[in-house]
């Protein structure tokens, strides 16, 4: 868009902005001023009210003799009355004056009206005491056929005593002119008016300033968590879910432009040397300096990211000999560096590939470009391109799947549990499941060695459903301790994945909100609608769902905001160095603010130091799970650690 029309669009959407802010505040005040012209008014009537009260007690009280006024006025009353009249009604400050009896019938009127009408309510109930006023015109009531209606009064009725000791002879009804009182009042109201319109006015711009400013904040908030989300915060490169977005890029505009991309992975060696002989915060300053070095001497169109630990991904795009350009960039990496007041030179092992001559799907390429880095690092080669006959991975993991069948009912899968304490008390409210395998001839194997692969095939949902009835089972006899179950995303596709849960659950006769079913970003994004039907099955029977690994995926605001999760679990990588990473600290308070805005409890992976577990509680984090509490052990061995636990405690377990 060119700088004119986006200063239009910008002018507009301003303008917009400050006539939908200003609707409130004028709403606002049309309200109160029609408030205060109320109030104004019955500030005149209740001034006409005294006034009357005024008349009545100098003026009117004094001439009468005591006789109740049912008898009529004595002639002495009767002259009396008429020289008062005669003298209020010519200087117009009263428009018509009645004396009543107690019954409610007219004995005076000073121009005659009234004998006729019919008793008043507010007469009879000035007779009781009760004194009325209201504001309304001259020859308005109902016995005023024929006379035009005159100006706008004030209307009293109130009780007249007189005689020794006093008593409540009759009632006295006045019309006194309104338009004097209001003039009094209007006075005061319009002043009252400007000053609420400059009190207004300046709310308002207060308001706006304040509105554009946290507006201004919010938004560059945004920004900074959207750049902290997709790039690392040590060297402001990449990381790898934004570096997988742009090798996904870069394949599809060379397969459209018929040219060619290389993906490479890039592997310092012997960096561990570097941490444990300088420390790590030389280390850290090496990767930023060589980070740095790659930026400068790639084209715009290429693409650098920090993958991990000291792994970098290149990606070149409209390339044409790729392992020439990888090989100058290898000698620009081992070119000396001073770190720390050391000139260091470290060496690198990069592997590629080309697209689309060696694929188009980005997981594969990169996987296998992975495989070449290993091979150059093995081979001191320096760059290699991926060769089929380099992988070895396939036929072995093969061979493992087939195992593996095996092992769930020759019963070789064991179950480990790790236990999620809360932050506040230390009291342990659940354990996570982890499996393991005890290979007959490789030992025990960690999940991350045949989690993966099994993910791959249906063989997922019979290990699932073997964890779920050993994690139930196992915890059914430890109280009110919840276990969480981990699910993929292959198997909360399955439409009767939540059917077969509650049905576990009853066999077992496990309450639901005992069970924690976890899922990752991923298994949300896979298929969406599927997703969101299950857990919402799980969630009406009274199963909880915890988000894992929150925090390095792309999951929506709004579309998690709208599904039935009760827990976020910060990803690990955030927590582990969230004391020496100032973004990772940021990002965890944002998770924890975050979960706890949308009514979920939040956990912390990764806990392993004192100073972590406390910095977690003050960030407001509800649970924690780490090693510092304890590392994920056998059922047996869980029963005996939460026996000799106490709990609750202040502080870690």
């Amino acid at each position: 868009m060119s700088p004119a029309p986006r200063t239009r669009s910008l002018a507009r959407l301003f303008v917009t902005y400050a006539a939908i802010t200003a609707v409130p505040v004028i709403l606002l005040g049309v309200a109160l001023g029609f408030s205060y012209r109320n109030d104004a008014r019955q500030s005149g009537v209740a001034e006409g009210r005294s006034e009357a009260q005024v008349v009545a007690k100098t003026a009117v009280e004094p001439l009468l003799d005591g006789r109740p006024l049912s008898q009529g006025l004595s002639p002495a009353e009767r002259t009396a009355m008429s020289r008062l009249v005669k003298r209020a009604v010519g200087d117009h400050d009263i428009l018509r004056l009645r004396l009543q009896s107690v019954s409610g019938h007219v004995v005076y009127s000073d121009d005659g009206s009234g004998f006729t009408k019919e008793v008043d309510d507010e007469a009879v109930g000035a007779a009781h005491g009760q004194i009325t006023a209201k504001l309304t015109h001259l020859n308005a009531d109902s016995d005023d056929v024929g006379l035009p209606l005159g100006p706008q009064a004030v209307e009293v009725y109130l009780p007249l005593t007189a005689g020794s000791p006093e008593h409540v002879v009759g009632v006295f009804e006045v019309y006194l002119p309104y338009a004097p009182i209001a003039e009094d009042v209007g006075a005061g109201l319009h002043t009252l008016y400007r000053d609420l319109a400059l009190g207004l006015g300046a709310l308002y711009i207060v308001l706006f300033l304040i509105s554009v400013s946290v507006s201004r904040r919010l938004r560059q908030q945004v920004k900074e968590n959207k750049f902290l989300a997709e790039h690392d915060p040590l060297t402001e490169l990449p990381n790898r879910s934004l570096f997988h977005q742009r090798a996904q890029e870069a394949v599809v505009r060379a397969v459209r432009g018929d040219s060619r991309a290389a993906i490479a992975i890039v592997d310092l060696d012997r960096f561990k040397e570097v941490n444990d002989t300088l420390g790590h915060e030389s280390g850290d300053q090496l990767l930023t300096l060589l980070a740095q070095r790659l930026a400068d001497h790639t084209r715009p169109q290429d693409a650098v990211a920090r993958l991990g630990g000291d792994e970098f991904g290149l990606i070149l795009s409209e390339v044409g000999d790729a392992e020439e350009v990888l090989r100058r960039l290898r000698d620009i990496i081992e070119r000396e560096v001073e770190v720390s007041g050391l000139p260091l030179s470290v060496e690198s092992s990069i592997g590629y590939v080309i697209s689309p001559d060696d694929g188009i799907d980005v997981d594969d390429l990169l996987q296998h470009a992975d495989v070449a880095m290993y091979v150059a690092k093995a081979q001191h080669v320096g760059v290699v391109r991926y060769d089929a006959r380099h992988d070895h991975y396939d036929a072995v993991n093969l061979g493992l799947i087939a195992e593996l069948r095996r092992a769930i009912d020759a019963g070789e899968l064991v179950m480990h549990y790790q236990p999620k304490a809360c932050l506040e008390d230390g009291r342990v409210e659940a354990v996570e499941a982890l499996v393991r395998w005890q290979h007959p001839t490789l030992g025990l194997l960690y999940p991350d060695r045949f989690i993966p692969l099994c993910e791959q095939t249906d063989l997922i949902d019979r290990l699932t459903t073997h964890v779920l009835r050993t994690a139930l089972t196992d915890v059914r006899d430890l109280g009110d301790v919840s276990v969480s179950v981990n699910v993929s995303a292959r198997t909360l596709g399955r439409g009767r994945f939540a059917e077969q849960v509650i049905a576990v659950l009853e066999e077992l006769g496990v309450p639901p909100r005992r069970l924690i079913v976890e899922i990752t970003e991923t298994s949300l994004l896979t298929d969406p609608p599927r997703a969101a039907a299950v857990l919402a099955q799980l969630d009406a029977v009274g199963v909880r769902v915890s988000l894992d690994d929150f925090g390095i995926g792309q999951t929506s605001l709004g579309y998690l905001s709208s599904l039935p999760v009760h827990e976020l679990k910060i990803d690990k990588s955030f927590v582990l160095d969230m004391l020496a990473n100032p973004a990772h600290a940021a990002i965890v308070r944002s998770i924890v603010d975050l979960g706890h805005n949308l009514n979920l409890r939040v956990v912390g992976e990764g806990v392993e130091t004192d100073a972590v577990f406390a910095t977690l509680r003050d960030a407001g984090c509800d649970l924690a799970q780490g090693y510092l509490l304890a590392r994920p052990m056998p059922v047996d061995q869980l029963r005996l650690w939460l026996s000799t636990t106490s709990q609750p405690t202040t502080h870690a377990v």
